[in-house]
């Protein structure tokens, strides 16, 4: 019996948990910011760390890039950016002090190369984004 009720209450909460991860969701999905005219928060090119700053400032002169994969086509599985057709997106690499590898901080901006319509800023590696706004 005692078992049972232990069983029981181990499903109702671990219920409540995933309940509660669910609701929660949508709101995780972004980071804190100012929404856009999309909904999706921002952060002003001030607010980029010095690095983002310096690859925001490579992407408006079209390069060169430090990492081979940066401009390569982000294909936006996540979902998380307002939808577009493949080739849309470009991922830029924003450097990581310390880091060995290119690091989880990423540019993404679509539109023309030099003149994007829009990009935003990562910083765990595509979990959440925020528009840039000059």
């Amino acid at each position: 019996m005692l078992k049972a009720v232990a069983t029981q209450a181990y499903r109702a909460g671990l219920a409540c948990v995933l309940g509660a991860a669910f609701v929660l969701a949508p709101a995780s999905v972004f980071a804190r910011g100012t929404p856009s005219q999309d909904g999706s928060p921002t952060i002003s090119l001030a607010e980029l760390p010095p690095q983002g700053r310096a690859t925001y400032a490579l992407i408006r002169e079209g390069g060169p890039f430090p990492h081979a994969k940066d401009g390569v086509v982000f294909g936006n599985r996540e979902r998380l950016l307002p939808p577009h057709r493949r080739g849309y997106w470009r991922e830029y690499t924003v450097r990581t002090p310390g880091a060995r590898d290119r690091g989880a901080r990423r540019i993404v901006c679509g539109g023309k190369p030099r003149t994007p319509d829009a990009c935003y800023y990562t910083s765990d590696h595509y979990a959440s984004f925020r528009e840039i706004v000059e």
